[in-house]
């Protein structure tokens, strides 16, 4: 896994000015963490692109940025970031086409499926993947992004051309690009809506997953290679469950394919405890001893969880009885309060994020865990996106949460977040300006959006035609929101994270299962539990869902308190013009439970230090 960058300028000639390769360098430079292993870049009259490496497959072939030329001219350059899974077969593909290859990466397919196929490449990749081919033939640039959007894509629109970069400081880097927020940005910075497209920073755009844009003198285009489409389902539960279990073996097959060391992610849930088990079986089949797994713990857990309706049961036992019974070398990585609440810490989870991100102590222990990942391992498989595929989540089964007029999760979140009693995150903030945000109605507006998108099977049921809009919610806006703060807090450490359930053939055929057969045992993510269930222990098969694990250490809140005092007492962040006065005050008294405003302080924080690290300009 990579990061990319670049910059396309059809009025200038970038090889003749000064600053050319010093305004690439830079950018190229803020993607450090995203690949520790090499960096590269391309330079010619109006097109650069930069490149830094996670080496993964072909670790000395696979150099970046590429190119490919005929009789000494140029002909493409790619900058690459992901994995193609399918690239053994698009390469025999190809070469019997007539291309010939010089090294075993997946990024030289990738290339060469652009010179056969042009922006038609797209639809035969499976895999994680953001990319950027110059095309010095037709001096035109492609902007490509997977269906699920896994891996992140950003650019910015010139005058005269384009700026793009996995992550927007490698276009904040651009002397061109200024970090202003609106309201409109800071709507969806708060809301949890996480519109497709749409970024906080004004003018800065994200390809929407599933998409090509091309950049032409001409301007921008953009096309949309792939979505989800409501197909009529065919099979019966036996044929559904078998087809689901093939598929997920051959996407973890596809899957553990690396030239470094490789771990899952285990939590103890069914969705990791599902690919750490498949996983393990294809490796012990291949001899190719025990999978190796990592699990996040917290100091005084076992002493302090108090089991609620959200976590019902704390993951380390499920964990440590899963690695057991699969034979998988196990690492537990425990951190405490200190740890969680450290302000170098939450500096460098809002660096990777480039914004404040909202899941509190949850960003900081994934960040955390990943660093601690990281020491033994270059490559982890995870389970995210299961929940929004099978329906794990309680707002697939809460009928208040299915009725209701907005996106299912947003009166579900605040406890997955924090906990019992924490209230909501936006307590702090200055009544004047949330009445001026009005994110109720934002979250309505891109609700009507988001529904009118929804692709619908003629003679559905009315439950049938909700699930369907309830599971395309989930897989188009809230899925999203995960696998960018996934991604961030595991490339911010140089770890490269893979999902297999969002491999878009298992994705499009669960989307189209009905909903009855869902749910057919009358709990949630039936058909997974059913496919996997003869390699898990009954224990972890049967869990009941619980939610990523959030700090129950009493001191954490308290900790955080300590630090929204000194930053009130100070008096010079800039952050003190968007909160309330007395909401500080009265989060600050002595009588105040910490934990009721755990999210809103959290938030202050956060916000405190994305305006000052960022230098943001508000515009409100």
């Amino acid at each position: 896994m990579c990061g990319i960058t670049g910059w396309v300028a059809f009025d200038r000639d970038l090889t003749a000015e000064r600053t050319g390769r010093s305004i690439l360098d830079a950018m190229t430079a803020t993607q450090l963490c995203r690949g520790p292993d090499a960096g590269g870049i391309h330079l010619e009259r109006h097109a650069a692109l930069g490149h830094r490496r996670l080496a993964v497959i072909d670790i000395e072939g696979g150099v970046q940025p590429m190119t490919v030329e005929h009789d000494g001219r140029l002909l493409a350059a790619l900058t690459y970031s992901g994995e193609v899974y399918n690239y053994h077969e698009l390469r025999a593909e190809l070469e019997a086409a007539g291309h010939r290859f010089r090294t075993r990466s997946d990024t030289e397919v990738v290339l060469h499926a652009y010179l056969e196929w042009g922006e038609r490449l797209a639809e035969r990749l499976n895999g994680m993947f953001a990319f950027a081919i110059w095309d010095a033939r037709r001096e035109e640039l492609l902007l490509v992004r997977d269906r699920m959007g896994v891996k992140p894509l950003h650019y910015h629109p010139t005058p005269d051309g384009v700026v793009f970069g996995s992550e927007v400081k490698a276009v904040l880097a651009h002397p061109s690009v200024r970090p202003v927020v609106t309201l409109d940005g800071l709507r969806e910075l708060l809301a949890f809506t996480r519109t497709p497209g749409l970024t906080p920073y004004q003018g800065i755009v994200e390809v929407r997953p599933g998409h090509v844009v091309r950049i032409r003198r001409e301007g921008i285009s953009m096309r949309r290679y792939w979505s989800l489409e409501a197909r009529e389902h065919t099979h019966n539960l036996d044929t559904t469950v078998a087809t689901i279990r093939a598929l997920l073996d051959d996407i973890v097959h596809r899957q553990l394919d690396a030239d470094v060391p490789l771990c899952s992610l285990l939590s103890g849930g069914l969705d990791s405890s599902a690919i750490t088990a498949l996983a393990a079986r294809v490796l012990r089949d291949a001899g190719s001893g025990p999978v190796r797994s990592f699990a996040v713990d917290f100091a005084g857990q076992s002493e302090n969880f108090h089991a609620d309706e959200i976590r019902p049961t704390p993951d380390g036992p499920y964990a440590r009885l899963l690695a057991q019974h699969v034979g998988a070398d196990h690492h537990v990585i425990e951190l405490d309060a200190a740890e969680l609440t450290d302000l170098s810490q939450r500096a460098t989870v809002l660096r990777a994020r480039d914004l404040p991100g909202g899941f509190a102590d949850m960003d900081v222990s994934l960040l955390l865990l990943f660093r601690g990942v990281r020491r033994k391992s270059t490559v982890a498989l995870s389970g995210e996106s299961a929940d929004e595929l099978f329906g794990g989540y309680r707002w697939f089964h809460d009928p208040a949460a299915i009725a209701a007029d907005t996106f299912p999760w947003v009166s579900s979140l605040s406890g997955g977040l924090a906990g019992e009693g924490a209230g909501p995150r936006e307590q702090l903030l200055d009544a004047d300006l949330l009445r001026k945000l009005d994110l109720d109605g934002y979250r309505r507006a891109r609700y009507r959006e988001a529904l009118a998108e929804v692709p619908h099977l003629p003679d559905a049921s009315p439950v049938e035609r909700r699930m369907r809009e309830i599971s395309y919610l989930n897989l188009t806006r809230f899925v999203c929101i995960l696998l960018d703060r996934k991604d961030r807090m595991s490339m911010a450490n140089g770890l490269e994270v893979r999902v297999p359930f969002c491999d878009h053939r298992l994705v499009q055929y669960v989307f189209n299962t009905p909903w009855a057969m869902k749910t057919f045992d009358g709990r949630e993510k039936s058909l997974l539990r059913a496919a996997v269930r003869d390699v898990l222990p009954a224990e972890v098969a049967d869990r009941v869902k619980s939610p990523y694990p959030v700090t129950a250490d009493p001191h954490y809140p308290a900790l955080l308190r300590a630090e929204l005092a000194d930053l009130a007492a100070d008096g010079k962040s800039p952050v003190l013009g968007l909160l309330d006065r007395r909401q500080l005050a009265d989060a600050l008294a002595p009588g105040t439970d910490p934990q009721s405003v755990r999210l809103g302080v959290d938030l202050a924080l956060d916000l405190a230090t994305w305006l000052t690290e960022y230098q943001v300009t508000l515009e409100l």
